[in-house]
């Protein structure tokens, strides 16, 4: 961080007669005050100086702990799955997850979404915009939450733990998705079926089983996917690209899921167990076939 920008430069490329002299070498915003340098600063740093003084959470801006403080007290609850926010307009948009609505949308692809700023995030995918860079190596990122998780490779810091299982996490949000597998919380409902889900991501993905919408598409062939997953996957079929290698032989696939399977070749580990006899089989297509070829006229234990 530096100190030493001229009170008549710029700010990104356009004119501003407010004097802004301190100015971030990590990704060049320029601030008029310094407390707000300092709040910034520690998005690089990953530093959160202000804890809860009732949870184990911390802040990296006092503000936001002010807010936080507002979920102990029960201020802004959802009546519909008992949920705290920080503020009414948090609440506003919590509740979207409820009713399902997507008020702000993407001009490029129509894709929706329940708060503006994930509109500007998504944005950045079509622009390729990576504004957040990381001062330890050479990577960038769209977002300043993927930033930030990336500085604890770096650090290698999981401060936060689960009282449950004692497993270690470097996001809170993570903690807290994951308590959910001890206590069986299923606070996010489809408002169209039955289904509830432990995470917001999952549900908002599950949406689009009812809703048809596919966002994401492949450049080369058209094919439009639900998640972004399933377009990863199918790219390589045009790319050729086999990320995942046998360590014991030359063989290389395209998706984790085929490599399980070919280390049965190297094991002998044969899962797949023939209910009408003793036969056991490394893939559940061998076992399929046996079933057709030696028993569909045949009873228990009558295989030669």
């Amino acid at each position: 961080m530096n100190v030493e920008a001229n009170s008549t430069d710029k700010t990104d490329g356009r004119h501003d007669d407010k004097p802004r002299p301190y100015w971030c070498n990590v990704c060049h915003k320029r601030f008029a005050r310094r407390q707000s340098w300092n709040i910034h600063e520690r998005m690089h740093t990953g530093e959160k100086p202000f804890q809860c003084n009732q949870c184990d959470k911390r802040f990296s801006c006092e503000n936001n702990l002010c807010h936080h403080m507002n979920i102990h007290g029960g201020r802004y609850k959802c009546r519909e799955c008992g949920r705290c926010c920080h503020s009414s307009s948090e609440l506003a948009v919590h509740r979207r997850s409820h009713s399902g609505e997507k008020p702000f949308e993407c001009t490029v692809c129509g894709r929706r979404f329940t708060r503006s700023g994930e509109v500007v995030n998504h944005s950045r995918i079509h622009s390729g915009e990576k504004p957040y860079k990381c001062h330890v190596c050479d990577k960038a990122f769209s977002r300043s939450g993927h930033l930030n998780s990336h500085m604890i490779v770096h650090t290698g810091e999981k401060p936060f733990v689960c009282t449950v299982c004692g497993k270690r996490f470097t996001q809170s949000g993570s903690l807290v998705s994951h308590s959910r597998v001890h206590s069986g919380e299923k606070p996010y409902k489809c408002h169209v079926c039955d289904k509830a889900f432990s995470e917001l991501g999952v549900l908002n993905t599950h949406m689009r089983v009812h809703t048809g919408e596919k966002p994401f598409e492949c450049t080369v062939c058209g094919k439009r996917f639900t998640m972004s997953g399933s377009l990863v996957k199918h790219s390589r079929i045009h790319s050729g690209e086999k990320p995942y290698k046998c360590h014991l032989c030359d063989k290389a696939f395209s998706r984790s899921g085929h490599l399980k399977p070919h280390m049965r070749v190297h094991t002998g580990e044969k899962p797949y167990k023939c209910s009408l006899c003793d036969k056991s089989f490394s893939f559940s297509s061998s076992l399929h076939k046996h079933k057709r070829r030696i028993h569909s006229n045949s009873r228990p234990y009558d295989c030669p």
